[in-house]
């Protein structure tokens, strides 16, 4: 393939030159032979480095590289802009090669920043390692997050109101497998598309929320675009629907819609939205809780069909197996 590139002498155009769709196109300029300077090539001649002594990221692997090998806690701060991307990739993958899989402690390494995070902040952040962020960010946050936290919120002296206007971009928590993420305001579309563990909680989100989730749980505390849950097969979603119109923007393909009824569905709700309160100083989501019994009713259970089965199967057969060893220890115990 390299001895192809740049080599517009050796092509034969004849027979689309005569193709009658070739009629009053010129392509003069896109078969043009690319000027090539003194001591240059026109394909790739050498490995190409890319210099990350300078990245943030690296900043922050040596100001954390104590709290890595001891275990111990340490809080660093710095200001971030959006050309900053993938936060958090290096400094995870120091952890992940220290512990694995199973990381550090929550909240070993806490990271506060301010401003404008770039693309992928928090990608594959590593259990043990908390980013928060006053500010936005772009897109593709929490991507293949692996057991870390993140949490947004605007700045301290914005004057909008978070759950009507997005501070994160689009495809959050793509490919997620774990972790948690509080966003106090708005996301993009496609958020949690591929999650597979993660949790988040978010105040609002574009069109195709949840598309092709396969795990993990998403609680959105407002309003969704069209299009939400195509393709999901696993996890569980909950919506504050409070306008009632979700039915319409949900795509029932897969999933069911339900009120949320089960005890377990309600605990879980009211930690995580209680969580989100106490991270991100949400007014909104601390409105939610202060009338939780009036409020409690307006959220639906967005649940994959064949993911309910399965559940229930496993159920079934917990129950069996539990059975026959009470059976088995009572006849030969």
């Amino acid at each position: 393939v390299d001895e192809m590139i740049g080599r517009v002498d050796v092509l034969d155009t004849s027979r689309a030159s005569e193709h009658w769709k070739r009629r009053g196109l010129d392509f003069s300029k896109v078969l043009a032979a690319p000027e090539v300077p003194p001591n240059g090539a026109v394909r790739c001649s050498g490995p190409r480095v890319r210099d990350t002594s300078e990245a943030l990221d690296a900043g922050l692997v040596e100001k954390a590289r104590r709290a890595i090998s001891s275990g111990k806690p340490v809080s660093l701060f710095a200001a971030i802009r959006n050309s900053n991307r993938a936060v958090g990739a290096m400094l995870s993958a120091e952890v992940s090669g220290q512990y694995g899989g199973a990381g550090l402690p929550p909240d070993t390494i806490k990271c506060k920043f301010k401003g404008s995070a770039g693309q992928s902040f928090g990608a594959f952040l590593a259990p043990g390692i908390t980013f928060e962020l006053e500010g936005d960010a772009n897109d593709y946050l929490g991507k293949g997050l692996s057991g870390g936290k993140i949490i947004v919120y605007p700045p301290k002296d914005s004057t909008y109101r978070p759950q009507n206007n997005s501070i994160a971009g689009n495809v959050n928590l793509f490919g997620a497998t774990g972790g948690e993420v509080f966003v106090n305001g708005m996301a993009g579309e496609r958020f949690a598309v591929r999650n597979s563990g993660a949790v988040a909680v978010v105040e609002g989100v574009g069109d195709h929320g949840c598309e092709y989730m396969t795990g993990g749980r998403v609680i959105v505390l407002g309003e969704t675009g069209i299009n939400f849950a195509a393709g999901m097969s696993g996890g569980i979603a909950y919506v504050l629907d409070e306008n009632q119109l979700f039915d319409t923007k949900c795509n029932l393909e897969m999933v069911d819609i339900e009120p949320v009824i089960d005890d377990a569905d309600k605990g879980f709700l009211n930690t995580y939205i209680q969580r989100h309160v106490r991270y991100t100083g949400s007014q909104y989501a601390a409105r939610i809780i202060r009338d939780w019994i009036e409020m409690l009713p307006l959220f639906v259970k967005v649940m994959p069909v064949e993911y309910r089965r399965a559940l229930e199967r496993m159920r079934r057969d917990e129950s069996t197996e539990t059975e026959t060893v009470a059976v088995t220890e009572e006849v030969y115990g």
